[in-house]
């Protein structure tokens, strides 16, 4: 074999190896993060026919809610990324703007938490210099 063909045959390698790295440790995008959300949205309204939250506010009772849009921001707070969602609650017509933290610890995006941050534009909490939700009075 030649020395021209085995340099090219080792940059080659090293360009695939640095791929293949890049890709294992790539974040993901803020598309690929809002469509986890709408994914398991859907997922649930397949399943049980419609998409509800708990509402603490009100002993845990469950809320039917339909999706209005997911919001175009997306962020990461300690091991959670995260986007927001607009939703009308069906039976009061409430607007809502629930949380959603997305994990991505084995490589898959996944929901792991979803709150209710808005009560038609009213906050029920916010988050301190540590990013640890503090709830808000009445």
């Amino acid at each position: 074999m030649s020395r021209r063909f085995l340099a090219g045959s080792f940059l080659a390698a090293i360009v695939m190896l640095g791929l293949a790295i890049s890709s294992v440790w790539a974040e993901p995008s803020a598309e690929q993060l809002r469509d986890t959300i709408r994914k398991y949205i859907q997922r649930q309204e397949q399943a049980l026919g419609s998409f509800t939250v708990a509402d603490w506010k009100q002993k845990g009772k469950l809320r039917t809610l339909s999706l209005i849009r997911v919001h175009e921001r997306v962020g990461k707070t300690g091991d959670y990324y995260y986007s927001c969602t607009d939703m009308k609650d069906a039976a009061t017509g409430d607007q809502l703007d629930l949380d959603f933290d997305v994990s991505d610890s084995s490589k898959e995006l996944k929901v792991v938490a979803v709150r209710i941050h808005k009560d038609n534009g009213k906050p029920r909490y916010t988050y301190d210099e540590h990013d640890n939700l503090v709830a808000l009075a009445d």
